[in-house]
């Protein structure tokens, strides 16, 4: 079977004519109809149900239809495979951050991959988990860091960071010189939040309940620099990873917690059975040796 015939056959599926497919093929309609004849023979099926008003697939056209997407896209991929080895590593990568991770450690990783691949660019966007899972889904960015939960049966991953969660609250709080509290304690302070795209919320939440409460919150964002200023503002409290709470400034203090109902485990993940760049996997490979 002849793949640029295939080819000719996606066209035509597409536009659902064939003038119009044979105009952007640039190839005479007669041809076209010739080789769509020939596939047909050789299929030994009609592909195509011609009426006077449209062009519609047979049962056999439809399962033509989603075999030959798959493999137009697995010689895309091919294409794309040698193009980057006949470029000597140029490539682009495209990467999700959460916020609230510690942006810092990750340039730097970063910075040691550009270093050995230098023609090799990034393209960095900061968000929440759940808006970093559902852009890997989607094609959006090619991998990412993410808090890891039950539900990652559309992703490959390592795990890299465990660690519990600390109140952060303003220096002149009263809890403020304790060597740790219990969750509890924290039940009538107000809570400033990251959104609902983020599942350290979830995290917070989950173990409030736990313990008997739902905190009350009073100011949402997105923006870690955001929410240090507010509790030291003293507009609320919050819960931070213990890595990224050791980055804070004086303005706030950290409080371990004694409870282990918050665990915060980070993950690099990429979408399972889809298609990585030679250019990806390197860098996949190169952050899994740093990290793990």
């Amino acid at each position: 079977m002849d793949i640029k015939h295939l080819q000719y056959f996606l066209e035509v599926t597409k536009t659902r004519s064939f003038t119009q497919a044979a105009d952007n093929l640039y190839i005479t309609q007669p041809a076209l109809s010739r080789i769509i004849k020939s596939l047909e023979d050789e299929l030994n099926t009609s592909l195509f149900v011609r009426t006077r008003k449209k062009l519609l697939l047979t049962d056999a056209g439809e399962v033509l239809l989603h075999h030959a997407e798959e493999i137009a896209q697995k010689i895309e991929d091919l294409e794309r495979d040698l193009e980057e080895l006949h470029t000597l590593n140029t490539g682009h990568i495209r990467i999700g951050l959460p916020t609230v991770v510690n942006s810092f450690f990750f340039s730097k990783l970063i910075g040691a991959f550009h270093t050995e691949y230098p023609a090799i660019t990034f393209e960095i966007e900061e968000n929440g988990s759940k808006m970093i899972e559902e852009k890997i889904i989607n094609g959006e960015l090619d991998c990412g860091v993410v808090v890891l939960t039950d539900h990652h049966q559309s992703f490959d991953f390592f795990t890299f960071v465990n660690e519990s969660l600390r109140a952060v609250v303003p220096s002149t709080h009263p809890l403020a010189n304790k060597d740790n509290i219990t969750l509890s304690e924290l039940q009538d302070e107000a809570f400033i939040m990251f959104n609902q795209d983020f599942e350290l919320r979830n995290i917070i939440l989950n173990a409030c309940k736990q313990v008997g409460f739902q905190p009350r919150i009073t100011s949402e964002t997105s923006q870690l620099d955001f929410i240090e200023e507010m509790v030291a503002s003293k507009v609320g409290i919050t819960l931070l990873p213990e890595s990224t709470s050791n980055d804070l400034t004086s303005d706030v203090k950290t409080i371990p917690i004694t409870e282990s109902l918050m665990e915060w485990n980070l993950a690099f993940v990429w979408k399972k059975d889809a298609y990585l760049s030679q250019t990806n996997k390197k860098f996949i490979s190169f952050a899994k040796n740093k990290l793990v």
